[in-house]
């Protein structure tokens, strides 16, 4: 874990991501970047010098109306001291039977996305921490680029206006394979997705695209990562 607690101390250093004081939600989906983002944070607290708290949400969508077993990440919470709370959804069953979307991924973004930041703010929390990633960088840029026919990604920090929240992503500096060795290393805890649509994805697709340009043009990802860091793009 040691490459990754240097990935994400120069992404809090680098954007000012957090203040001593702050009370941190680390969105935990049980895969191997939110595992990765949490223990990175608890270990990183330890001797960065900043006075900062964290506290741990996972929310549950019950696929077919079937709950998730997150025991293994409680815990790691309690080995961590972290408080977690999950919190059952029925989001699942919306996007996929109620309202049987053709395209799921988007309606299910955005319910996570209000009902995290609601629960951030009930937790008495002032900032969201996310598990994206290097890679996942360059697969945004790419699908804005491609579906939307415009030059953007999410940023390192996000201030939230109308709740009053900051979200801010520390591992933007690691790559998805250090990412995944280092938790396989560890041996951390995993909670593979239950999702229907799990691995068929938008998302995907970039991330296929993107390995299949890497054989073609050796170093790809970085050049781009680099670009988008160069032309400040969207704060990076």
């Amino acid at each position: 874990m040691q490459q990754i607690l240097g990935y994400i101390r120069r992404a809090i250093t680098e954007y000012g991501m957090i203040q001593n004081g702050d009370t941190i939600a680390v969105g935990v989906s049980g895969g191997k970047d939110s595992v990765a983002l949490l223990v990175g944070l608890a270990r990183v607290r330890s001797f960065i010098g900043i006075d900062f708290s964290l506290k741990a949400i996972t929310l549950d969508n019950q696929f077919n109306g079937l709950p998730s077993d997150y025991s293994k990440i409680q815990q790691l919470c309690d080995e961590y001291g972290i408080p977690y709370l999950i919190r059952r959804t029925d989001i699942g069953s919306i996007v996929f039977d109620t309202r049987n979307e053709t395209n799921p991924c988007s309606l299910c973004a955005r319910m996570r996305r209000g009902l995290l930041h609601d629960t951030t703010k009930a937790l008495g929390c002032n900032k969201i921490a996310l598990g994206h990633h290097y890679d996942d960088a360059v697969e945004t840029f790419l699908m804005n680029l491609f579906h939307e026919g415009r030059i953007g990604c999410f940023s390192p920090v996000t201030y939230l206006s109308r709740k009053d929240l900051t979200m801010i992503r520390p591992l933007v500096f690691a790559p998805e394979r250090e990412i995944r060795n280092a938790v396989n290393r560890a041996g951390l805890p995993v909670v593979k997705s239950a999702c229907p649509v799990d691995g068929c994805t938008a998302r995907q697709s970039a991330k296929d695209h993107l390995n299949d340009l890497e054989k073609l043009y050796p170093g790809i990802t970085k050049r781009i990562f680099g670009a988008i860091r160069r032309g400040k793009i969207s704060g990076w």
